[in-house]
């Protein structure tokens, strides 16, 4: 299914009106390799000369995140950034914290391990979100 496709039905299911604004929200989040927060996308919108409020923004960005089409990721500092789900292969994330830079990882012995775990607690694994968070030796982080 095309992502306006998809967005007009998740639009259409919270009885909402599909807008370009709302689409170009959808869009930017989808293009980026990035994890943007909400006034990023917002400033990149206006940046093309998209006409859009922050409180589209803002409301689209929660729209997207309650129908499972976007992970909101809360870092510790404040403000969640946003990254697209949709058709992206599951991962987890190691955050700097002094750059804040977010690398993104995946590791077969971690979600195995994740499994046996949550089965020895008796517990079955529905979902789940996996960050770290470290000081990078990147030589242009400041922590350096």
């Amino acid at each position: 299914m095309h992502n306006t496709d998809i967005l007009k039905q998740i639009l259409h299911k919270e009885n909402l009106r599909y807008t370009q604004q709302r689409q170009e929200v959808w869009d930017e989040i989808c293009a980026s390799d990035e994890h943007q927060d909400a006034e990023n996308i917002y400033n990149s919108l206006r940046k093309r000369q998209i006409k859009v409020s922050r409180a589209t923004v803002y409301r689209t960005i929660d729209v997207l995140v309650k129908n499972n089409l976007v992970r909101r990721l809360n870092l510790g500092d404040g403000r969640s950034r946003f990254e697209n789900k949709i058709g992206i292969e599951h991962h987890d994330h190691i955050v700097c914290l002094d750059c804040r830079k977010i690398v993104e990882f995946m590791d077969e012995t971690i979600e195995k391990m994740q499994i046996r775990i949550a089965k020895e607690q008796g517990f079955e694994i529905v979902r789940h979100v996996h960050q770290l968070f470290g000081r990078c030796l990147d030589e242009k982080c400041p922590n350096k």
